[in-house]
């Protein structure tokens, strides 16, 4: 018997309500009054979030039409994660926003519908449920990244995100047909019972297209080159948002396939081959290449590239189906995505802000401003250490839970790549720190922070260094997340 519980899609429910809510709010509002759409974003983010979270604790786990989409902690996890960065992102974005001469109503219903489009792929046990939350997602990031329209590098990036979006949509399209080609089914736990060990040409061709889709959206080499340009185009609020958020969707969709779809020992041997090459060259390739960046969020890009190839280590580490090391691995996967959220969008927030009083994004205009701005250098400063992997700061703790899941598990080259990169990064990361400390930043305008803005900076900093030094509810909130993938 099919079970068709709406209760299970309250989270989803309430976030469509309000996305199309706020749409007909913008509509209706003179474009005078339309200021009032941040403060009824704030609330409709943080009503949602204080629901996420006592799902989180007491929603329970259950399948939703016999398993194509799933309530359980990992999906509950995710969608705490995502309204997080999404409230992240508001705070930083009221200025920046208030500028926009057309559609500034529309701006931020369209990031409530793209956190829908998150949860759906948080939550899919289907391939064609994540296929549509993943469209659902990405249609709204061609519209926001192209978001400028008077801007021609917003215009460019919008452009090439549409073209180089839709080729990866189809590769990823096409190996889910493949899929339901050999099994009749693309509900993912049906595919790994059909498929069993049985390894084929068919099956892998299918494996590396499904993750060719998944490694455009979290920017895996070889499929990242679309991230510079559109990281640099793109309006700084969408920036932010598309290199956190969105990654984080794209990986909790890869987690689930992983574990469902490489149940079989041998299946899971071939898969884990290619993961350990693709994560080995993407820390490579990423943080070679962010060392001569001159425009912050092109340094950006290649820091994301970075940190995604350090997430697909903790995915390594259930290459071995038992629970304790699957438990570990994707613990780490999960806490280093909720601290990689949080420090990058503390970084964004002052590239943000730098963006909006300055007009520019280039690393050479950041040159004095710990005098010009001290807060915001400060944020800048601990989000940057954080991502670089610095005690006593959580990025440290995030790496480590990472690394240890995959020593424990014997891959211990590859946690030593990661090692020698996190190593290496701090030297551009502190390069910029040197501009904002050492420069002299003549000619250049003060840049204080005010309002939201810097309650969204403190409240990132905040979260980064008390995470670092305490991070055991976070880290036991992941815990259980993992856990309920292995019920």
């Amino acid at each position: 018997m099919v079970t068709f519980e709406l209760s299970l899609l309250t989270t989803e429910i309430i976030m469509a309500v309000l996305s199309l809510g706020l749409f007909a709010v913008g509509l209706i509002l003179p474009r005078g009054s339309r200021k009032g759409m941040f403060p009824l974003t704030i609330f409709a983010i943080l009503g949602t979030l204080a629901y996420a979270l006592y799902d989180f604790f007491y929603g329970g786990n259950a399948a939703f039409l016999n398993g194509m989409y799933m309530h359980d902690q990992f999906a509950g996890f995710f969608k705490i994660l995502f309204l997080v960065a999404a409230l992240l992102v508001v705070l930083s974005t009221k200025s920046y926003v208030a500028k926009f001469q057309a559609y500034r109503g529309e701006f931020y219903p369209l990031l409530l519908i793209a956190i829908l489009g998150m949860m759906l792929m948080s939550g899919a046990g289907d391939l064609i449920t994540m296929y549509v939350g993943l469209e659902l997602m990405t249609i709204t990031f061609y519209i926001l990244v192209a978001y400028h329209p008077n801007d021609p590098k917003s215009s460019e990036a919008g452009i090439k995100y549409l073209v180089l979006g839709a080729t990866s949509s189809a590769v990823l399209l096409y190996g889910i047909s493949l899929i339901y080609g050999l099994t009749g089914s693309t509900q993912m736990f049906a595919v790994a019972m059909a498929l069993g060990t049985d390894v084929n040409a068919v099956t892998i061709l299918a494996t590396v297209m499904l993750l060719a889709g998944f490694g455009f959206k979290i920017s895996l080499v070889p499929f990242h080159m679309w991230a510079p340009d559109i990281y640099e185009g793109a309006p700084s609020p969408v920036t932010a948002f598309l290199a956190t958020a969105s990654k984080a969707a794209a990986f909790a969709a890869l987690v689930r396939f992983y574990l469902l779809m490489m149940y079989g020992q041998s299946f899971a041997e071939t898969g884990l081959v290619l993961l350990l090459i693709l994560a080995a060259l993407t820390m490579i390739i990423g943080n070679l290449m962010a060392f001569p960046q001159k425009n912050i969020q092109r340094l950006m890009a290649y820091s994301g590239i970075a940190q995604a190839g350090y997430i697909m280590v903790g995915i390594i580490a259930v290459a071995i189906p038992t629970v304790s090391v699957f438990v570990d691995g994707i613990k780490g996967v999960l806490f280093y995505l909720m601290i990689y959220v949080v420090a990058n969008l503390g970084a964004f927030a002052v590239i943000t802000h730098v963006a909006q009083s300055q007009g520019s994004t280039e690393i050479k205009d950041y040159s004095g401003l710990a005098r010009r701005s001290p807060l915001a250098a400060a944020v800048l400063t601990i989000s940057f250490l954080s991502l670089a992997g610095i005690p006593p700061l959580a990025g440290f703790v995030a790496k480590f839970y990472l690394f240890s899941a995959v020593v424990n598990q014997g891959f211990v080259w590859i946690a030593v790549i990661g090692f020698v990169m996190s190593m290496i990064s701090v030297y551009y990361y502190l390069s910029v720190v040197k501009v904002m400390y050492l420069g002299d930043g003549e000619g250049l305008p003060e840049a204080p922070v005010h309002g939201a803005a810097k309650f969204g900076m403190l409240l990132s900093m905040i979260v980064t260094v008390i995470l670092g030094i305490y991070p055991t509810p976070l880290a036991q909130m992941a815990i259980t997340a993992a856990a309920s993938l292995v019920k």
